[in-house]
């Protein structure tokens, strides 16, 4: 895609690396190099930079963090493998520095233990959780009910509401509903959620009629974006004002994904863009980030921003609909950053689909995951 020169300098790096691997390959009688991967820090400064001014973490714990919750994701896998119908979900304990994985069965904790991760004995299993909240899914919330998601660390399904809305008649009898579905837990927020689109201002990345919104990634022949910012077959402009491409499929509300097909003259990279806050990070994959982990957003208003992950597979009950499978986090956002990426190191975790708060006094903000519009459009990621 057309870009600045830190973008060109971040593509030409890459082409090196590579070149370099090549020249190095053919080298047979060298003395073997070190292997990068296990001398490099696990994310770029500026991303260290973000975390430490967030989550209050020097440039070391930064690092020791995501090192950490790499290793969780990797043991969260396995468990689910190894325990099978006694899994209870898991998150990271950033104390600790390790995955805890909630089991139904005594005689499955030792199993987790040998994976290295801590085990809990809980009462509902994961599955039973799911079914509990998908029964919420086919009920019609008020607007005065922000969202639910499945808790693991409190073993029940958490409905979020509006604090001022609280004893309203509807949101009470929704409540009443929910608790009649399952174990349920209730909690307040300040504010409803509201998605981060924005009208036409200057800056980037892309617009789509009166709208501005993020790119999230690259995927080979376009990339992927929130669904609320253009249905299928809008035109998009790039961040230059020129013709950029198309919306080949857009789903909002239900979901708040879309897939943006690219016109010649632009080109995909594995790359998500600084705006010239910090440096601009390779994308290596999409391995997904447990409940707990650290994480970090890049958007065209806000630029980046980081937190954690709060809550997966929550339901999102926007004014225009609800939206599904939504992970939260407690980075910030505003209008614009609709669309935009989070990454947790150098994976991709998903598109920011909307929230509440912003930047200067805080707020949560929740995204699609990438796999599942990866999934539903069959795409493929594009990594360094």
């Amino acid at each position: 895609m057309k870009r600045s020169t830190p973008l060109r300098a971040a593509v030409a790096a890459l082409l090196l690396t590579v070149g370099m691997g090549a020249a190095h390959a053919g080298a047979a009688n060298a003395a073997p190099l070190p292997d990068p991967a296990a001398t490099a820090p696990p994310a770029s400064a500026g991303l260290l930079d973000a975390m430490r001014r967030d989550l209050g973490l020097t440039a070391s714990q930064a690092e020791e963090r995501l090192r950490a919750e790499k290793a969780a994701s990797a043991a969260d896998k396995a468990a689910r493998q190894a325990v099978g119908g006694a899994y209870g979900g898991s998150w990271f304990e950033p104390g600790t520095g390790r995955l805890v994985v909630a089991v139904t069965e005594r005689a499955e904790e030792a199993a987790v233990r040998a994976l290295g991760a801590d085990s809990r004995l809980v009462r509902h299993s994961a599955a039973t959780l799911d079914r509990a909240k998908a029964r919420l899914d086919t009920l019609r919330a008020p607007a005065g009910v922000a969202s639910w998601h499945v808790d693991p660390r409190a073993n029940s399904v958490v409905v979020t509401v509006v604090r001022a809305e609280r004893n309203a008649p509807a949101v009470r009898e929704f409540v009443e509903k929910a608790r009649s579905n399952g174990p349920v837990a209730v909690e307040e927020t300040a504010e409803a959620p509201r998605t981060y689109a924005a009208g036409t201002v200057g800056g980037d990345p892309y617009y789509t009629g009166n709208v501005r919104c993020s790119i999230g990634f690259s995927v080979h022949g376009g990339f992927v974006t929130a669904g609320h910012c253009g249905r299928a077959g809008a035109a998009v402009r790039g961040w230059d004002g020129s013709a950029m491409g198309t919306f080949q499929g857009s789903s909002f509300p239900g979901d708040d994904y879309a897939y943006v097909g690219i016109h010649s003259g632009w080109w995909t990279v594995p790359v998500v863009l600084g705006w010239g806050t910090i440096p601009d990070r390779l994308v290596r994959g999409s391995g997904e980030a447990p409940v707990g982990a650290s994480i970090c957003r890049s958007g065209s208003t806000t630029h980046w921003h980081c937190g954690t992950v709060l809550a997966k597979n929550e339901t999102v009950n926007y004014s225009q609909g609800a939206v599904h499978q939504m992970t939260k986090t407690s980075v910030c956002a505003e209008g614009g950053d609709s669309g935009g990426s989070f990454l947790s190191g150098d994976q991709a975790q998903g598109v920011t689909s909307g929230g509440w708060g912003n930047c200067s006094s805080g707020g949560q903000t929740w995204f699609q995951p990438i796999n599942e519009i990866l999934g539903r459009y069959g795409l493929t990621l594009h990594t360094a």
